[in-house]
């Protein structure tokens, strides 16, 4: 199998979502073609694994994508996911909270950075895994790929290098490749159709976000 019967469907869906397939379809071969990705900035990209995080509710600890266990300031729990709100430590940023969304396979964060690190961007919306593991314990599994979004002017596709390296050397799957893709394809798409605020799409899903 391969990625290209998802790219060939992506273009029919509607707004932003055609930049996906238009990054993707750069860097994978035609069907007519028995080649594999062409020589690129996407080929010489070095495959790393999913990066796989912890949630201890009853220890108000988060142990992050490289082992190390943060401490949380709080969690809170709806139908529909986590919340945790933690301290970050470096220069570039002080603060952050995240919504952990599984039935949209999302992760919604703000970073609250320092003025000197200003950046011009509202959100970071990543696509994963996201599962309850235990009465007080959660799961994340990034999928690579992730999308920066300046409310109210656009959305911005990250990841798809990672995405393809790591599907080129094996280390995940083509379903997981094309549940990624498909994914993001449904939030690409449905920030379009709400003027790119992240609110208004989640809550016609029925999620209703609160943040510090």
């Amino acid at each position: 199998m391969s990625l290209i019967p998802l790219l060939v469907a992506v273009p029919a869906v509607t707004g932003l979502a055609g930049y996906v397939a238009r990054d993707l379809r750069a860097t994978v071969p035609s069907a007519a073609s028995t080649t594999t990705v062409a020589p690129s900035d996407h080929a010489t990209r070095t495959p790393h694994r999913p990066k796989v995080e912890f949630f201890n509710l009853a220890e108000l600890t988060n142990t992050d994508a490289k082992g190390f266990v943060r401490q949380v300031e709080r969690f809170h729990v709806e139908p529909w996911g986590l919340y945790m709100a933690r301290a970050v430590d470096g220069p570039s940023a002080h603060y952050l909270e995240s919504w952990l969304l599984p039935g949209l396979s999302l992760r919604t964060t703000i970073t609250r950075r320092n003025p000197a690190y200003h950046r011009a961007r509202d959100y970071r919306l990543d696509i994963g895994e996201f599962t309850q593991v235990g009465a007080k314990r959660w799961k994340s599994v990034d999928h690579y790929l992730g999308v920066v979004v300046r409310r109210g002017r656009s959305a911005e596709l990250l990841g798809v290098d990672d995405l393809l390296a790591a599907h080129a050397a094996g280390l995940i799957d083509t379903a997981l490749a094309h549940r990624a893709v498909e994914h993001a394809t449904a939030v690409l798409d449905g920030l379009a159709a709400h003027d790119h605020c992240v609110e208004d799409w989640l809550l016609s899903r029925g999620i209703t976000l609160t943040w510090l």
